[in-house]
């Protein structure tokens, strides 16, 4: 092909999609053309009917007062109509290339973990982060061209702030007057829970759906380390600081039991009033349906705990004459394309101020290479760029954390109080945020967490591993010679001594003290008073706003608004947004090596914590206690935030 038929190929390339672009806004010009002009003749008919009254001789307070009363509706109707007609006028600034039809349904699949930040660091892959589905939602709610939302709810390993997160940007959705529709062929609680938010809810005839209840399943390991010949020799500070006691005990113990009992009426009693709400139904018929099935689809549904039983090309046969394509076409954007076609600004109002937005989410360590987890290094150099901003008037800062090496959560706590001092900082809390997780967001001028966010957890937990009997049945040995009463304390070889376990208790409590005390001194209540509700015990976000431990219950939106007003930003004044990344990136082997679920993988967990205390002399882990939540499809593990 010469140069000649490539040029009039490619300018015919370029005639053609400014051609669609160019049809696409003259397509939405048009509707609002219609509502113009129907503006304009109701404008006339009240003249005509003015003008009537005037000749008819009506009373003249009468008709001063109607005058009076039209004579502000043309200016009224005028900012309407330049209001409803403004959104439109932006979307005609996206390249033809990007445009969107009117009449688009916003499709989009939710699964998995919906993980706070990107954890692949692959700029070219948008993977379907909270963030970015809640983004997408906002847009969707504002922009003329899309017409409804549509979500096919996958398996969720995600914990239930992010479900309490999602349902509430639905709802704010609904508000828009656009139709919403979920679907899911494999779900338990957290599925219906999520899709219930939606107005229209379906499943497939034969779909694998149950609704069984909420329980939470502790697991022990000291009967597997007696049979191998591993003796833990564990110190924890905190009547229910239960990390420790996955290691020393064989069952359950009374204060481990009450906090898991607490916490799963907390889920069930959500999940209750949630569905009762948006059903339409009393909270004992919801209790009745949990506590009588298997049930069947058909019957569900004419309860009216599902909108109908549906396949998926049926779903889509129903949307298409919704949207404004052919009516035998789904006219649909997906979530990709939607992110990257439609800035995020593009509805948002003028932004005069802007508010740094640090999301932080994984386990804490003082290490900066290795796998996904808050690296206190790279979160400190995120505090100080922001610091130094000017332009930056306030922080959030998100965070979703387990908590792991006490000393790095110390440094972090430390910067955020410093960063504190300058601009307004408030924590965000997503899924978890417990223990270290908890030390970070007590250093923020205001904490705002989800209903149930996991938090507190304000305890510590230290030890070794004593592998005397073990290497004696493999014929392992170690020799050590040292010099100094404590040199061998940390040694794997054999027991601690008398002296060298008080020296252990010793540090320990010292470490919980501090942590406690600096909680104390961060939330402005008494040690007395702070003791009562730290202990390790963890609360959801609900309980823990109860005893003074969060300022407000919210999610990121909350967040916003409670630090506009810390730095005196007026609540009706847009601000910009600007990300900031503290988070480490991880790889693919390492994440799935981390959620295997068996037996092994629990073994190792706790031996890599043990011997990361012992021989890098971390000194003490701010961890939450592992405990797994299941609800009928897919579970979440409080520790590893994700699937298992």
């Amino acid at each position: 092909m010469n140069g000649q038929a490539l040029r009039s190929l490619s300018s015919n390339a370029r005639r053609t999609c400014s051609l669609r672009g160019a049809r696409a806004v003259t397509d939405s010009v048009g509707v609002h053309t219609r509502r113009r002009n129907a503006a304009r003749s109701q404008r006339k008919s009240e003249r005509g009917r003015r003008t009537e009254a005037k000749s008819s001789g009506d009373n003249h307070d009468d008709v001063s007062t109607t005058a009076t009363a039209e004579s502000g509706k043309p200016e009224e109707e005028k900012n309407t109509f330049f209001e409803e007609y403004k959104p439109m006028l932006k979307t005609a600034s996206i390249p033809p290339w990007k445009a969107i039809s009117p009449g688009t349904v916003l499709c989009m699949e939710i699964g998995d973990a919906v993980s706070e930040s990107a954890s692949s660091g692959n700029p070219f892959v948008k993977e379907k982060t909270l963030p970015r589905i809640v983004s997408n939602m906002k847009k969707a709610a504002a922009d003329p061209r899309i017409c409804g939302l549509y979500l096919k709810i996958t398996p969720l390993a995600c914990g239930y702030g992010k479900i309490c997160e999602l349902r509430r940007q639905i709802e704010e959705f609904r508000k828009s007057g656009k139709f919403t529709i979920a679907y899911f062929e494999l779900g338990g609680m957290k599925e219906y829970l999520l899709g219930s938010a939606c107005e229209e809810l379906y499943v497939p005839p034969e779909a694998y759906f149950s609704l069984t209840g909420v329980v939470i399943e502790n697991s022990f390991l000291r009967g597997v380390l007696e049979k191998i010949g591993i003796e833990p020799q564990v110190q924890r500070i905190g009547k229910y600081k239960s990390a420790g006691d996955q290691l020393l005990r064989k069952d359950m113990s009374d204060a481990q039991r009450t906090v898991s009992e607490r916490l799963v009426e907390s889920i069930y009693d959500n999940f209750v009033s949630c569905i009762s709400k948006d059903k339409g139904k009393t909270p004992e018929e919801v209790e009745e349906l949990l506590n009588s099935g298997p049930h069947k689809i058909k019957d569900l549904a004419e309860g009216g705990w599902l909108t109908s039983a549906k396949y998926l090309n049926e779903i889509e046969d129903l949307i298409k004459p919704r949207t404004g394509g052919p009516k035998d076409v789904l006219q649909s954007v997906g979530f990709s394309k939607y992110l990257t076609s439609t800035p995020e600004t593009l509805f948002t109002k003028n932004a005069k101020h802007t508010v740094a937005v640090i999301r932080s989410s994984g386990a804490i360590s003082r290490d900066s290479s290795g796998s996904n987890g808050i690296s206190s290094a790279s979160f400190i150099k995120s505090i100080k760029s922001v610091k130094k901003n000017k332009l930056v008037k306030a922080v959030v800062i998100r965070i979703d954390s387990p908590g792991g090496d006490a000393l790095a959560s110390d440094l972090m706590w430390n910067e955020i109080r410093e960063l504190s001092k300058l601009k307004p900082v408030v924590a965000s809390m997503v899924d978890v945020a417990a223990s270290g997780g908890y030390y970070m967001s007590m250093a923020c001028d205001k904490i705002v967490a989800e209903p149930l966010t996991l938090t507190g957890s304000i305890g510590v937990v230290t030890g070794k591993f004593n592998l005397e009997e073990l290497n004696s049945k493999i014929g392992y040995n170690t020799e050590a010679i040292s010099k100094g009463k404590f040199a061998e304390l940390n040694t794997s070889s054999r027991a601690f001594e008398d002296f060298e376990e008080d020296y252990f208790k010793a540090g320990a409590q010292k470490a919980y003290e501090s942590f406690r005390d600096k909680a104390a001194f961060s939330r402005n209540k008494s040690i007395e008073s702070m003791e009562e509700v730290a202990q390790g015990r963890v609360w959801t976000g609900e309980d823990a706003h109860g005893h003074g431990l969060v300022d407000h219950i919210g999610g990121f939106d909350k967040a916003v608004e409670v630090v506009k007003e810390l730095a005196g930003i007026p609540l009706s004044d847009g601000v910009r947004l600007m990300e900031v990344k503290s988070s480490k990136s991880g790889s693919f082997p390492i994440d799935l090596l981390r959620n295997s679920a068996n037996l092994l993988s629990n073994v190792a967990q706790f031996y890599s914590t043990v011997q990361m205390l012992s021989e890098q002399r971390v000194g003490y882990d701010a961890s939450i206690p592992s405990f797994k939540i299941k609800d009928g499809s897919t579970g979440f593990d409080s520790k590893r935030g994700g699937l298992f």
